[in-house]
Formats: structure tokens, sequence, C-alpha cells
């Protein structure tokens, strides 16, 4: 196995890296203030290709591996979680079943503009009563002539308010299997409930939806037949947690670099607190959990590409990733200082928006019993 970039991966790393630093970094902080979707930059990323990279290029992508998406990500992260989480529902869970199942005319209507960041996807399966626990989704579609009418209450919808198409899972059929539809905004009966505030992640907007009566036609089942839903969940669970545990390294590289900058510039007893032992201790540990974590995304995300067994790889990398990365920006804080806790310095941004990496594709607590199971099996 080799770790190294390939040429193309090199570049594509380095022409993210460049677009982060000129158009995000600049503009991070009023993103996050403003607590609006970043619709002018979700477009920028569009024209860059980001959303097809995965994508074959047939269908418009540019048919790249998950270890090359990651790269991109990861530094779209290093400048702001909250357009990198813009960026990879869009590019994941927003697009990936209309893309896998959709017929042909949705995909010319809406997967080939999603490409582009003009029309935007989401996607709804948590609901007030069921998030890990996949069997207490309770949204129902009933079958009537020339289609389904589905009628339940979503939560956790990222990207509701602003979202062109919802990828809904409801039970279906006798045996009220899940069934993946999808549900066009403007839809009678389809409503966008509250926001929900957050603690981080401010410039993607959360919401609750309601499906209140809503017919979609059978053009618009993307299961291929009743019930096969969760079979495709499954099978997309591994790219989320790897994808989120590069999320998870964008900002802890930001986290790191921020407190290595500032441990060099801030004096106190007459030398820069990065002499002091203490500090270096500090940063030490930091380095080393990002460059372990760093490692074991890269490891996943090959296993993937490689077509080997990777669902515990993916489970491991998205739990040490994310938790590695709190430590990070946790420790951040505190080699700041007081500075650490001003709203005018970003490290409490870091520290608040990654938290939202521990929760998506599974909390630690859950991806453990994955591992356990892989393990004991």
């Amino acid at each position: 196995m080799d770790f190294a970039l390939t040429p193309e991966q090199a570049q594509i790393r380095e022409t993210f890296a460049r677009f982060v630093d000129a158009e995000v970094v600049p503009r991070a902080a009023a993103l996050d203030a403003a607590h609006a979707y970043p619709r002018e930059l979700v477009e920028r990323l569009g024209a860059l290709g980001f959303y097809g990279m995965r994508y074959p290029e047939g269908d418009g992508g540019l048919g790249l591996d998950l270890a090359t998406f990651c790269l991109a990500l990861a530094e779209i992260a290093r400048g702001s979680m909250s357009l990198a989480a813009c960026a990879a529902m869009q590019a994941l869970m927003g697009t990936k079943f209309l893309h896998l199942l959709g017929g042909a005319e949705l995909r010319e209507r809406l997967f080939r503009p999603a490409l582009a960041g003009r029309r935007i996807g989401a996607i709804c399966m948590t609901e007030p009563d069921a998030g890990s626990d996949l069997d207490g989704i309770a949204t129902t579609a009933r079958k009537v002539d020339g289609g389904y009418v589905l009628d339940g209450r979503k939560t956790w919808v990222t990207a509701a308010p602003v979202a062109d198409f919802f990828t809904v899972f409801a039970r279906a059929g006798a045996e009220r299997r899940l069934t993946i539809f999808l549900v066009e905004r403007g839809t009678a009966g389809l409503h966008v409930g509250r926001a929900i505030e957050k603690m981080g992640v401010w410039a993607l907007p959360t919401s609750e939806l309601a499906l209140d009566g809503c017919f979609v036609p059978d053009s618009h089942r993307l299961s291929r037949e009743e019930g096969d839903g969760e079979a495709h969940l499954r099978r997309t669970l591994a790219e989320i947690r790897v994808v989120t545990g590069a999320m998870a390294l964008g900002v802890a590289r930001a986290a790191l670099d921020e407190a290595a900058r500032y441990a060099g510039e801030r004096r106190q007893f007459g030398k820069p607190i990065a002499r002091f032992q203490a500090i270096q201790l500090k940063l030490a540990d930091m380095a080393t959990d990002y460059e372990a974590a760093l490692h074991l995304v890269r490891y996943a995300a090959w296993c993937h590409g490689a077509g080997l067994p990777h669902h515990a790889q993916a489970a491991m990398a998205k739990l040490f990733a994310t938790e590695a990365a709190a430590r990070i920006c946790d420790q951040a804080a505190r080699v700041l200082a007081s500075y650490g806790y001003a709203m005018e310095y970003p490290v409490q941004r870091y520290l608040r928006d990654v938290r939202f990496t521990l929760i998506g594709g599974g909390t630690s607590e859950i991806l453990k019993l994955v591992i356990a199971k892989e393990v004991t099996s």
C-alpha cells in the first residue's frame, strides 16, 4: 500500500487549497456570523467540479476515487466546516440515490444541475423517534393510482430551507419496508418546518420537515422495488464515515495551525510561549493525533477504492479522526487561553464546529459497536 499522492491527487489538493486560502478563509467568520447558506461559494465549488468528483464522466462527473475526494474535502473543511458540510451533503447524500436509482428525466433535470451547484439536494432519514435506529422510521408511503402518498415527520434535515429536492426514506408495501422516494420542492403537502438552532456549522441551515398527504408519482420512487432502501443505505454508510473523517481532518488541521502560529507569536516572560515545555507537549500531542487520524482516513479510503472489505476500517477512521479532532480543537483553545474563548479568534469556531463530525455517520458509541461486531464475527 502506497500513501504517496499521485500527481493528479497532488494537483487537485493544491487547487482546492489555493481556493480555500483565497476565497474561503477570509470569509469564514462572516459566513458563520451570517447564519446563511453560502450559495455563491457552493456554486463556485460546482464550477471546480467538486460535486462530480466521485461520479462517472459519462454522467457529468470526473470519475475520481474516494481518496481524492477526501483530499479536496479536507481542504474545504480547513477553511470552513459550514461550507464543507454543505459541499459534502450535496456531493454525497444529497445526490447519491438520485444518481444511482433515478430515471433519465430526473437525472437530466435535477442531477446534472446539482453537479454544478445550481440545484440543491437534501436527504430525509432522521425522525423525532428515529436516529441511529432505522427500525424506528415511521414515515409511510401508501400506494395509490399513479404513485404514492407520503405522510410523516422528519427532523435534522440539512439544507432543507434551500433544497430543490429531497430524498425521503419511508415505509411502503404490506411489509412496511424502507423505500426511497424523491420529493421536489413545491410538491403539495411538503412543508419545511422550524429551523433548528445549532451550536456550530451555522451556515448550513437545518430544519424539520413535514409530509402531509404528499403525492409523488411512480417515476419519483427511486427504489427499484419496495423495501430496498435499507440495503442501499447500508452500502453507503462506509463512504459517509470516511467522508466525515475527512472533514474532521480539515478542522483539526486548522486548529493545529492556529495554535502553532499563536504559540510562536505570543510572548510571556520574555519569550514566545512555544518555547515553554507545557505548550510544546500540547502541540506534540495534537500533531500526533492529527497524523494518526490522517493515516486511518487515507487507509479506509484506499480500501474502498481497492474494493477491499472496509466497513470496520471506515468506522475506525471516523471514530478516531472525529474524536482526535475534538481533542485537537480543545487543546488549541487551551494554547490560546483567554483568546481561545474570544469570538475574534477562529479557534472558538473550530471548537463548536468539530462536534458536527461526532454525530454525522454514527456516534462514537454506535461506531464502537460496529467495530466490536467486526472483531468478534
